[in-house]
């Protein structure tokens, strides 16, 4: 009888192990686990004060409030946001380290950079957070009151002047070197470790002329500090139904559109990137935060990872022609 016994036991043995293996798997999974239990960090690879700063901090408390924890914004700024997307791509892919992700360093840097620490591959896309248009600014102070005034300046004495950037392979600095090359102009371009800082010092007269995300320069236009003179979108934006667009200022094919978004490393679960866009998207659709994007020029924005990662790979192929053609290279 206990050969019986010993014979029955033998033969469930491997279901047994099997079954407590499976379940201690399950039980392991972060996403079966109460995800999440401690804060969530948002990563932005540039100064305070910039257009993905201020979305991230924007919609931080909301989200937080929606996953049931807090939500830390976190500036990492340097080398065109290369030194926080390097960041996010070596932590860990458990959904607590998540980047805010713009234009520049997830498509521009790819075919800017000869050697970059990160690939398009080391990211998961959650979601497109916020798109604006760009816009091209000058100090109140200087007497260019459109965009034929300054580049005639520009052309009579070059030497003269600068234009300033978010920071170099950014989308503001790649705007300002395809108005360059639009307007036949070539003055240097002195980069900063964010918009915050850029905004600064051209309120401070330290170059002539940016290109800057709508978002980062919106209060200094409506407070009369900075002056738009043209937007890179296809028509006006809403809150500037003044200042024309770069083909109304005569400066043709100078289509640009900034966009910032969610990452997370990649081999993150796809049921935490899910549940991340979910939760996004519901804050994106609340009333407060899309008159907030309003008022900075930008449109919230909500797509899948799905829809973000295709959209992305196209940009990265469409700045990659822009990038060739400005015969572009940097270390």
């Amino acid at each position: 009888m206990p050969s019986l016994m010993l014979r029955a036991f033998q033969t469930t043995l491997p279901l047994r192990v099997f079954a407590i293996f499976g379940l201690a798997v399950v039980l392991g999974s972060p996403c079966a686990a109460a995800w999440p239990d401690k804060p969530i960090t948002i990563i932005v690879g540039a100064a305070p004060g910039g257009t993905g700063d201020q979305a991230a901090r924007i919609i931080s408390e909301k989200l937080g409030a929606e996953l049931g924890t807090t939500v830390v914004v976190e500036n990492k700024a340097g080398a065109g946001g290369i030194l926080g997307s390097q960041y996010v791509a070596r932590a860990t892919p458990d959904g607590y380290t998540i980047m805010m992700a713009n234009i520049g360093s997830h498509s521009i840097n790819y075919s800017l950079y000869k050697k970059l620490p990160y690939t398009p591959e080391d990211f998961s896309a959650i979601t497109l957070v916020i798109s604006n248009p760009n816009i091209l600014v000058v100090n109140s102070s200087t007497p260019f009151k459109t965009v034929q005034e300054l580049v005639a300046a520009i052309k009579k004495d070059p030497n003269l002047y600068s234009f300033g950037s978010a920071g170099a392979g950014q989308s503001p600095h790649l705007s300002g070197e395809m108005f360059m090359q639009r307007t036949g102009i070539q003055v240097p371009h002195i980069p900063y470790k964010g918009a915050g800082p850029a905004t600064g010092a051209l309120l401070g007269n330290q170059f002539t002329f940016m290109i800057a995300t709508a978002p980062s320069v919106m209060a200094q236009i409506k407070g009369g500090k900075l002056r738009a003179l043209a937007v890179t979108s296809d028509v006006r934006a809403p809150e500037l139904p003044n200042v024309p667009t770069m083909a109304e200022a005569g400066v043709p094919n100078m289509l640009v559109t900034a966009w910032f978004g969610l990452f997370a490393p990649a081999a993150t679960p796809q049921a935490i990137i899910n549940r991340l866009q979910q939760a996004t998207v519901k804050v994106l659709n609340t009333a407060d935060i899309q008159n907030r994007f309003k008022e900075m020029g930008g449109i919230a924005g909500g797509n899948s990872p799905a829809e973000f990662n295709t959209f992305v790979r196209a940009e990265i192929a469409n700045w990659k022609q822009t990038v060739e053609a400005a015969k572009l290279s940097l270390e």
